[in-house]
Parts: C-alpha cells; sequence; structure tokens
C-alpha cells in the first residue's frame, strides 16, 4: 500500500483521477475492457469529476459495478447511491455496462445475482473512501474479513449513520436505513488495483487507526495495507494525525 498526501481536497481529487484514468486506459488496452467499482459519498465527488474529464478514456468499453446501497430507499431519494452514480458518472461518461445494487426488493437476492456478474471475472481497479469510523465500503466495524460472497447485506452502527446525517443526505438520525447491501472485504481486495481516496479532516482519526493501529476489524480499512497496489490519497487535513515516520514508511519510495 501506498500513502500520497497531496496539498488539498482539490489537488487530491486531480491526482488521484489521473491515477485512475491511467488504470482504465491500461486495462482497456490490455484486455478490451476496464471492469471498475465506484464508491460514492461526499468525498468522492470532486474525484469523479475529474475522472469524468479526463481524455482518452472509451466508457463503452467500461464495465462499472456498484460499492455499496442502503436498503429500501428508492433511487429517487438524494441518498440514494444508485442515483448517485447515474448522475455523477454513468450519465456523464457514458457508460452503458453497469450493475447497480437495488435495496427496494429482496436484498439478499441482489447481492447474489449482482455478485455472480461480479464474480465473472477480476476486477481491475476499485474506487474506495474510508468512513468516519473507519469503514470500507458499508463494512462497519467489527467487519468480516471472512466471508468469500461478493456482496453480504450488514446492519449500519450508528456512527456510521450519524455520519450520513452530517454530511446533510438524511435530515436526521431516524430517516437513515439500518440495513445496506456492501461489496465484501475479500471481494475488494480482489481487485488488481484499488485508488482509495479520503479528503477532509473529519476522517483523520479515522486515518490514523487505520494506519497506525493494528489490522483488524475494528479498523475495517487498516485492510488495505495488506493489498500490494493499493494507494490511499489524503489531504493535508485527513492526514493530520499521521506521524511523518508513517507517511514517510508507506511512501512507496525506494
Amino acid at each position: 500500500m501506498i500513502l500520497r498526501v497531496i496539498e488539498d481536497a482539490s489537488a487530491l481529487g486531480v491526482a488521484a483521477a489521473g491515477q485512475a484514468a491511467a488504470a482504465v486506459r491500461g486495462a482497456i488496452e490490455e484486455r478490451g475492457v476496464a471492469r471498475i467499482v465506484a464508491a460514492t459519498g461526499i468525498s468522492q465527488i470532486g474525484f469523479l469529476e475529474e475522472l469524468t474529464r479526463a481524455e482518452s478514456i472509451d466508457w463503452s468499453h467500461v464495465e462499472l459495478f456498484h460499492l455499496d446501497e442502503y436498503v429500501g430507499l428508492p433511487e429517487s431519494h438524494p441518498a440514494s447511491f444508485r442515483k448517485y452514480l447515474r448522475e455523477r458518472l454513468i450519465e456523464r461518461a457514458g457508460i452503458t455496462r453497469y450493475h447497480l445494487l437495488d435495496g427496494m426488493g429482496n436484498a439478499r437476492e441482489t447481492a447474489r445475482r449482482v455478485g455472480a456478474e461480479l464474480s465473472a471475472a477480476a476486477v481491475d481497479v476499485a474506487f474506495a473512501g474510508i468512513g468516519e469510523n473507519g469503514h470500507l465500503a458499508f463494512n462497519d466495524p467489527p467487519a468480516d474479513f471472512e466471508t468469500e460472497e461478493p456482496y453480504v447485506v450488514v446492519k449500519l452502527d450508528e456512527d456510521c449513520r450519524r455520519q450520513q446525517v452530517g454530511e446533510g443526505w438524511f435530515a436526521g438520525l431516524e430517516e437513515v436505513p439500518r440495513e445496506a447491501i456492501s461489496m465484501s472485504v475479500r471481494q475488494i481486495l480482489k481487485a488488481r488495483e484499488i485508488i482509495c481516496v479520503v479528503p477532509e479532516g473529519r476522517k483523520a482519526e479515522a486515518v490514523q487507526k487505520c494506519f497506525e493501529g493494528e489490522i483488524g476489524a475494528m479498523a475495517p480499512a487498516s485492510i488495505l495495507r495488506t493489498h500490494p497496489r493499493a494507494t490511499v490519497y489524503l489531504d493535508r487535513e485527513s492526514a493530520g494525525l499521521l506521524r511523518a515516520e508513517t507517511i514517510a514508511a508507506f511512501s512507496g519510495a525506494s
């Protein structure tokens, strides 16, 4: 794993999108298609804006998978991740091959069906974030590091649900769904490359716990440290609690 600390959130989005675009182009050149996984949320907006502006990507050769989605939330709701991906990635880029998670029906059947599509071939690059509680996708602590299921139905903890209120997606905690469909931790780690975008000071404690504490289920994103091609993009605020020696150790410099 590599940590890259960029001066501010705007520059972070540009840098991460540059790496992401290169990964997508490279997969298309090598295999004829790029299979990608996209994350959502406030932290990903700038990154996705830059990525959809990238030149020389033939998005008709991109197959998109959904990282996670709430159970019981219609796509018309402002917090719907299906809505988010359609508006901020699918429609802007012109992606025609995509697999979205519809949490309005039988969530476990949706997880099984989309999981089968996902498992049909390797994922070239997965885009992710880190939650304020250290979650990876909607795998809240203590996360399941063992399941081999591509997608799982999970219960959202209160810290996670409060984050969604704090980001403005819901008016109050009672409105936030209690369950979600999430890509499993092991499935995320199967991606050939992972690009994790983590701006803002409110993520600093989680970042410190994940990259200076033990690798374990109580800090789910800590598992990224085991992936040989994971790059975590931080800005000065989200990296604010990390020791200089931690940043140096994960800088990728020889």
